[in-house]
């Protein structure tokens, strides 16, 4: 199956891209590289065009005609769409709505969507299944549940089936593909603790006074290689009912402190912890209820533990060092 795959030199969208290779499909990136790095498609097709141009993408579809599209594509930080939220609703649900034109001009069969569990907001229920009320606090989510909703509601009258994966907290890296978190700046934990007991710096630690076992807050972390694996089931999944957005994580949930101990132990060395005053709108805690997806698919996270994630985060993280030395 040929794979058009918006945002496929991203971190995540570079293992998607590597295991639909890896599966026998044949995947085509398109990204325009305003926030990655080109070495990412290195061996893959791909096509530097913005979601924004319309025109652009009816060539790319006219020229490489997929079968499929899964679409990575878009802004993801959700103190920046709180900053900037004009940016988000034209990223995330103005882009991909140009890329549904295209769909209708070209159609394609298939079309998963890169959605967020931060459509659920700052929701009490743990762990938090596909019913739970969507509540989306910050452009981001919302922006990225307006997408959902135009996708599925597009999809019946283009006749292709859609679906939506709404992540939890992606983490770690393919040890093989060489391919790990990049981001500038970094607002995710694994890689700031990383960075911060390799450099000997203090880590700032936002509230231990939430109710969960040690006071600090959980979250679902999942390896990416497991998420791109995912993406796979689902775009191979011809039965699968159309319209479907499901949960994708390991129902399970690691504490701060749980993360900070692990790369500790990993890395042989004792982290500088700092505890300041929570964030505003962190929740205690944030795991899936991934039932759903396991049970229509079968899919299970296979490399999805906490010290299989750290173990692969931190050889990522040596070999970008060793890089950039």
């Amino acid at each position: 199956m040929k794979v058009l795959v918006t945002g496929g030199t991203g971190y995540i969208g570079a293992h998607v891209t590597r295991g639909l290779a890896e599966s026998g499909h044949d995947p085509v990136i398109l990204d325009d590289l305003r926030a990655s790095k080109r070495e990412r498609a290195e061996g893959f097709v791909l096509e530097a065009v913005a979601l924004e141009d319309t025109e652009g993408l009816f060539d790319v579809f006219a020229r490489h005609r997929p079968d499929a599209v899964i679409h990575l594509a878009g802004s993801i930080s959700v103190g920046e769409s709180v900053r900037n939220p004009e940016l988000y609703w034209q990223n995330n649900l103005g882009g991909g709505a140009s890329l549904l034109l295209a769909c209708a001009r070209y159609p394609v069969q298939a079309f998963l969507f890169s959605s967020t569990a931060a459509v659920y907001g700052d929701t009490t229920v743990s762990p938090i299944p596909e019913t739970a009320p969507m509540q989306p606090t910050a452009p981001y989510g919302s922006s990225k549940l307006a997408f959902e909703r135009l996708l599925h509601g597009s999809a019946k009258s283009l006749g292709m089936r859609s679906a939506a994966l709404r992540y939890f907290n992606a983490a770690g890296a393919n040890p093989q593909w060489m391919v790990g978190e990049e981001h500038e700046p970094e607002e995710h934990l694994i890689p700031r603790v990383i960075g911060s007991v390799l450099e000997n710096r203090a880590l700032q630690v936002y509230g231990n006074d939430y109710p969960t076992g040690d006071g600090t807050c959980e979250r679902d972390y999942i390896h990416v290689t497991d998420l791109a694996s995912a993406h796979v089931a689902v775009i191979e999944a011809d039965e699968l009912e159309s319209g479907r957005s499901f949960n994708v994580g390991t129902g399970h949930g690691t504490s701060v402190t749980q993360v900070i101990d692990a790369i500790g132990k990993r890395l042989e060395r004792e982290p500088i912890v700092e505890v300041s005053a929570r964030r505003p709108g962190d929740p205690a805690s944030l795991v899936a209820d991934p039932t759903a997806l396991k049970s229509n698919l079968g899919w299970r996270p296979e490399h999805s533990s906490i010290e299989e994630i750290v173990d692969s985060a931190v050889q990522w993280d040596l070999v970008r060092r060793e890089r950039a030395a």
